[in-house]
């Protein structure tokens, strides 16, 4: 017969094990990651943000932006950033073509590569430069445990599938998120990002010229809004380039100015308007806005933590791309 020591030997074993299965990934993600393989990673990072953000502070938006693309799609692994001869990457699409700071990222990948040659993921990069780049222009600022590894897959349906379209309605909002373990609080965190930054014309055309068979005008936009629009910006269903902040006259700002433009119906996005048709997602929104700025910024870094563990590669899985726009570097 085994021992009293024995079996809680045995037991202790399988706990650890089924620890290990469960949560893997996420265990070894660990703050200060590159500590020893590469000290200075972190610092070379903010360093360069720092010194370039402020002569293209919009650069912002895209790179957060990027982030949570990259992580609705395989994981954060930072296949996004891989360029594909055939066309058929996730940046190429229909969600990604007006991503911008691939080549931001790249650089900022070479200087690492010079001082610790195929030790920082460009998946990590990512991470660390959108929450650099956020509170660089004054935003929040949340923890990035670090040690996420890269993929070698980019798979332009897999985004397209994955990655929720501006037009969406709340239910497409509700099972994209839900599939990558985020909640309905999440998402209303997370589209506060659209706090910062600019759009186009073509992400929301349809709101204004073409929205259903039966009314041209999508009813739950603002009426004087959308007719300013048409005047001033969105002339025809046709234009693909005019630039539209998404959060008129405070979009260098990180604040709630998004959420209160959302509640008058103002909101740019069909996916905006659709937070306030489920009563969960309004009951945040109003939260929000009748909160603190500082209670935002907390509850926004909470979600772009958990975001930033979706899925992510570890350990002996995935790889050290030396290049971020090269599948097999």
């Amino acid at each position: 017969m085994k021992t009293m020591k024995q079996l809680n030997i045995a037991v202790a074993v399988v706990v650890t094990v089924l620890i290990g299965m469960l949560g893997s990934s996420e265990a070894q993600l660990q703050m200060n990651f590159y500590a020893k393989s590469c000290p200075n990673a972190e610092k070379i990072i903010s360093d360069h943000i720092q010194n370039h953000i402020h002569n293209g502070p919009s650069l912002a938006a895209p790179l957060i932006r990027m982030h949570f693309h990259d992580c609705f799609v395989r994981g954060c692994d930072g296949s996004v950033l891989i360029n594909s001869t055939s066309g058929n990457a996730e940046r190429d699409a229909p969600p990604n073509l007006t991503l911008r700071g691939f080549g931001f990222v790249e650089r900022i990948k070479a200087l690492l590569e010079k001082v610790c040659p195929k030790t920082v993921s460009c998946a990590d990069i990512i991470a660390l430069t959108a929450r650099d780049a956020v509170v660089a222009t004054g935003g929040p600022s949340w923890s990035v445990p670090t040690g996420r590894r890269d993929g070698r897959i980019s798979n332009l349906k897999e985004a397209t599938n994955n990655i929720p379209p501006p037009t969406s309605n709340f239910t497409t909002l509700q099972r994209l998120f839900k599939n990558q373990g985020l909640n309905l609080k999440d998402l209303v965190l997370l589209s506060g990002a659209h706090t910062i930054g600019v759009s186009h014309c073509s992400s929301m055309n349809t709101r204004l010229y073409n929205f259903s068979t039966t009314v041209k005008q999508d009813p739950s936009l603002d009426s004087q809004y959308a007719a300013n629009l048409k005047a001033n910006k969105c002339k025809s269903l046709n234009d693909n380039s005019t630039i539209l902040e998404m959060d008129p006259g405070s979009s260098r700002s990180f604040d709630l100015s998004y959420y209160r433009l959302v509640l008058k119906r103002r909101g740019l996005f069909q996916s905006d308007s659709a937070l306030t048709t489920n009563s969960a997602t309004l009951k945040v929104i109003n939260d929000l806005v009748n909160g603190s700025e500082k209670k935002f910024f907390k509850a926004f870094a909470k979600s772009m933590e958990k975001m930033g563990r979706v899925k992510v590669k570890t350990g002996s899985a995935g790889v050290i791309r030396t290049r971020c726009s090269v599948a097999g570097s």
